[in-house]
């Protein structure tokens, strides 16, 4: 007969300063947790540096892709926009100036079409450890900065070709107008990300969006000659006051006026919107994804 032994479980007086983290989805329209964010800065690093390495690998031009796109789009405007249609401002060479329109573009629609695809990309790591879910579209926003980095190389080389002589006043301002492209960038890929998740057909609507978005952007084309109010309310197109001024910065054309004051505001509050839908939604991302 197998003898019963009563056993009688005594704790253990190391383990009683063990702090325990009970993790519960969130509830409602959550507040952000920024603080929360600032503490896992070195998994955003390493995360904006992974997208990095992953847009090069297994490349046969590597960053050269990076000069060959915008080139290209610059040399085909120059023909049909510039020399056909005519649609470029007066006194100012168009090739300069369409490529001053280009460079930030290409920031944003880079981002953007990153930013949205981020969380079903990154479904591996939702699934299985816990952190901000907001780091990883800021990654995939921030990854683009190196391409942009390069473009804006090419284009001081321009205007030093042509030349073009930007002013003090135009430079002071011009990380601004970049941080305006990376916060509407972020803010309707909050937005998309997050409907990515639950609808998988948002990433064939993304393109789509893109390329409606650039022709409703003065890139191609000069808001210079649209007359008020309809100059001042093309601003309600954040990348509008983000490309006049790029081209107000470094070509020295009109400046962009109410037209940004009005960017700014629309872009800010996708961004905040964007950020507020992107935590209450969340919640669902690890059973959906």
């Amino acid at each position: 007969m197998t003898d019963i032994v009563n056993q009688k479980l005594i704790p253990d007086p190391d383990l009683q300063d063990i702090q325990h983290t009970h993790i519960e989805p969130s509830q409602g329209w959550v507040a952000l947790q920024l603080k929360e964010l600032w503490r896992f800065r070195e998994l955003l690093y390493y995360l904006t540096w992974r997208d990095i390495k992953v847009r090069y690998k297994q490349t046969i031009l590597g960053v050269l892709w990076a000069i060959i796109q915008p080139v290209v789009s610059m040399v085909i405007f120059n023909l049909i926009f510039g020399r056909v249609a005519r649609l470029g401002p007066e006194g100012i060479p168009y090739a300069p100036w369409n490529f001053a329109g280009l460079v930030p573009w290409l920031l944003f629609a880079g981002s953007l079409s990153a930013t949205a695809g981020s969380l079903v990309g990154s479904s591996h790591l939702i699934t299985k450890v816990y952190f901000p879910r907001l780091v990883i579209p800021i990654s995939s926003t921030l990854s683009g900065v190196v391409d942009f980095g390069i473009q804006l190389l090419i284009l001081f080389g321009m205007l030093f070709f042509f030349p073009v002589q930007p002013t003090l006043t135009g430079m002071l301002l011009l990380p601004g107008f970049v941080l305006l492209a990376l916060i509407t960038a972020l803010g309707v890929g909050l937005w998309l990300s997050a409907l990515n998740v639950q609808y998988r057909d948002i990433r064939y609507i993304v393109p789509f969006l893109v390329q409606i978005w650039f022709y409703a952007t003065p890139i191609v084309y000069t808001s210079q000659k649209l007359e008020e109010p309809w100059r001042t309310l093309i601003g309600l197109n954040p990348m509008a006051g983000v490309t006049e001024g790029f081209r107000w910065a470094l070509i020295g054309t009109d400046p962009p006026g109410t037209m940004i004051f009005i960017s700014v505001a629309v872009s800010v509050l996708i961004l905040v919107t964007g950020a507020f839908y992107f935590r209450r939604m969340e919640k669902n991302f690890a059973d959906v994804i």
